[in-house]
């Protein structure tokens, strides 16, 4: 119901920004402080894209956990998609997710609401070789005979 309401909503409020401004500053001017919005939005969504880039790869270096500069990156994703759509209300709004303190605030807004069941990095702890099932297809290198090695000159792989 959300997703219908914002399908419904937004177009509308844009529709009565562009007539409202459009009669207060004209049709060009109006088109053009789209334009320009969008420009000068997308610009701060390259810098702040690539800052954020720049903190997951610290964190993932530092082994920390990447979800608030994968947050961070998601939001400036969303205000990119927000930005590319032409009108006053979807560009305020990308803007607004380009703030740092803006993008913190919804975060901490967004972890209250949703709750992160486990965290993992790395792979999963493996058993040491004398805790695993024993696997008859499998062959140990120490438990080769001496009497099983080839004989020099014959790798063992062919026949003669």
């Amino acid at each position: 119901m959300w997703l219908f309401l914002a399908f419904v909503l937004v177009p509308l409020i844009e529709i009565g920004l562009f007539i409202q401004v459009g009669g207060l500053i004209g049709l060009w001017p109006t088109l053009g402080l789209v334009l320009l919005t969008a420009f000068v939005g997308m610009s701060l969504m390259r810098s702040q894209g690539a800052q954020a880039l720049n903190d997951l790869r610290g964190s993932m270096a530092r082994l920390d956990d990447p979800t608030k500069p994968l947050a961070h990156g998601a939001m400036i994703l969303f205000a990119g998609a927000l930005l590319l759509t032409p009108g006053f209300f979807t560009d305020a709004t990308g803007i607004a997710l380009l703030i740092p303190a803006v993008r913190e605030a919804v975060l901490k807004y967004l972890s209250r609401r949703v709750r992160m069941q486990s965290f993992t990095m790395g792979s999963m702890h493996q058993r040491p070789p004398h805790q695993r099932p024993h696997d008859p297809q499998i062959i140990d290198a120490d438990e080769i005979d001496d009497d099983s090695r080839p004989t020099p000159g014959n790798s063992g792989w062919t026949r003669h």
